[in-house]
């Protein structure tokens, strides 16, 4: 035992198939011999955050993620690049045995065949000058080679996949990377790397990497702001799985971060962030962010005011150009929250808001989507469906429907739905009883009933017609009839009413349709899918006028 090398803090290690870092290399009290203190990737194989007996020996990224083990040669503290490289990618020939016995994988070991020229397969296999795409997953990679023998070997490598592996911290990294001068895409995944010391901002390790993977390494966003500086060409960053709760960094507080225009893409999936308006604000420097995905946090508002570090004055939004983001799977409840996107990224197109309870609650569920694409004007995709020009349209004039139903002044309404105005300008006005009107009448059966006037054509309406137009329309019409309903009765009943005044023959009343008509000319069909609600919650008042649509016989 006293022949064993110890490692040195922060050394990493591999024992019995679990990775861990180093935290502490000496004597604990009441025992003897030399003891290694580990704080274990995993924290479920932990005992305790380096405290024992009351004494801090070290402390631990993730609480309760560490333990005591002794050193040993069951203790491995991982190989070389390209040793990692030669075991997985070169296999050993067999000789001059022109045939060999193989057994099928799939077959559980009940088909064996023999084989031809399998070594000369390996030999094409084992050019390693020749690999573009490695992965050297999980191989307890933990070290450079000596100088220009991994550029000698593999030179032709782009995309390296280096993850859970052994790698201490960015200086090694950089040290394989700076004899790979193609590499464009590197996944650390499951590593826990130290800050870059010996780096210089200059250097050509990571020239021409566009693509970089730190899931699950607990980087802060402050290591990797500091990263950023070696990485001139970086385009898509994953930093999922951190822990990370919020972006906020000293540069960031100071305003001094460094500008980047190349940076496109981060993927903070899985983290632990609350504060939207924070995150946009630490972003200010990354001047090329176009996509952002914040899936599966903890964000459950989103600020209306637009402001920077230091609580100065509102100025431009520093995530104005961002067109995708990724909100899914949040704790987002008001409506609110969809209003004030627009503020922080004017030109989204692409948003995704499945599983947060404003969209998930059955009380808003079947209109979600459809005010959602009403409230953000420039969306094209929602949730991954395309947003055609018949949805949006739809979607505008339910939004509208609804808003008109409102007792609330034209002030008012603008306060509460920022799109109202330039909806009714794109639109037309949607004017609501003002409440002083409903006040004055009786509270009285009869005075609740409204008179809505329906028609019955043989085809479909248009989508919309001029003003001038529609009257022909509805004079062509086979009949009409003024039906009084209460505006309480859900579309479905009101339908069902349409029908048996018409006497519409049972077979053809399963594919009647009905329409409503707006001031503005346009018909919006009152589908089935939205049947369950009152003719109030589309806006049916007083006059409205209907079409309902049965194939001639």
């Amino acid at each position: 035992m006293a022949s064993l090398e110890l490692p040195s803090i922060g050394t990493r290690l591999s024992h019995s198939g679990h990775l861990g870092t180093v935290r502490f290399v000496g004597h604990v009290d009441g025992t003897q011999g030399v003891w290694l203190g580990v704080e274990w990737d995993d924290p479920k194989r932990g005992k305790h955050d380096g405290v024992k007996d009351g004494k801090r020996y070290f402390s631990c990224l993730v609480p309760n993620s560490g333990s005591f083990i002794r050193p040993s040669p069951a203790v491995s503290y991982g190989l070389s690049f390209l040793s990692a490289l030669t075991a997985k990618y070169i296999d050993v020939p067999h000789g001059d045995t022109a045939t060999e016995k193989i057994v099928l994988g799939s077959s559980n070991g009940a088909i064996e065949v023999e084989a031809v020229g399998l070594d000369k397969i390996r030999g094409k296999l084992a050019r390693l000058e020749r690999l573009r795409e490695v992965s050297l997953d999980g191989e307890c990679v933990s070290r450079a080679d000596l100088p220009g023998e991994i550029e000698r070997t593999c030179p032709g490598i782009r995309g390296l996949d280096l993850s859970k592996n052994l790698l201490p911290g960015w200086d090694v990294v950089a040290s394989i990377a700076t004899e790979l001068r193609d590499l464009r895409s590197l996944s650390l995944n499951q590593n826990r790397l130290r800050p870059p010391q010996l780096l210089r901002p200059d250097t050509a390790a990571f020239r021409r990497l566009e693509d970089l993977q730190l899931n699950g390494t607990l980087t802060t966003w402050d290591e990797f702001r500091t990263v950023l500086i070696f990485l001139p060409s970086l385009r898509t960053v994953e930093l999922g799985y951190n822990r990370l709760q919020n972006l906020v960094t000293e540069q960031d507080s100071q305003n001094r971060g460094e500008p980047n225009t190349t940076l496109h893409s981060i993927n903070l999936d899985s983290n632990s962030l609350e504060n939207f308006g924070d995150m946009c604000c630490a972003m200010r420097s990354l001047l090329g962010i176009r996509r952002l995905v914040l899936t599966s946090n903890y964000i459950a508002g989103i600020s209306s005011a637009v402001r920077p570090p230091g609580g100065q004055r509102a100025e431009a939004s520093p995530v104005g150009d961002l067109t995708h983001l990724a909100l899914a799977f949040n704790r987002l409840t008001d409506w609110h929250d969809i209003d004030m996107l627009t503020l922080w990224c004017p030109q989204l197109e692409s948003l995704t808001l499945a599983g947060n309870p404003l969209v998930e609650d059955p009380a808003h569920k079947p209109h979600a989507r459809s005010f959602t694409i009403a409230k953000i004007p420039s969306l094209k995709v929602l949730d991954g469906a395309t947003i055609t020009p018949k949805e949006r349209t739809d979607s505008e004039l339910l939004y509208l429907s609804y808003i008109s139903k409102q007792p609330l002044s034209d002030d008012d309404k603008r306060a509460a739905h920022p799109q109202w105005q330039a909806l009714c300008t794109k639109h037309g006005v949607f004017d609501a009883p003002t409440p002083s009107a409903a006040q004055e009448m009786p509270d009285t059966l009869s005075n609740r009933l409204i008179n809505v006037r329906v028609y019955h054509a043989t085809s479909a309406p248009p989508r919309s017609l001029p003003p001038a137009e529609v009257e022909n329309y509805l004079r062509e019409c086979r009949a009409n009839v003024s039906l009084r309903v209460l505006s309480t009765m859900t579309v479905r009943t009101f339908r069902l009413k349409a029908l048996k005044t018409f006497k519409i023959p049972r077979a053809q009343q399963s594919v009647a349709k009905l329409w409503m008509l707006l001031r503005d000319g346009h018909f919006v069909e009152m589908d089935e899918e939205y049947a369950g609600r009152d003719l109030s919650w589309w806006g049916v008042e007083e006059d409205t006028l209907c079409v309902i649509s049965t194939p001639e016989q």
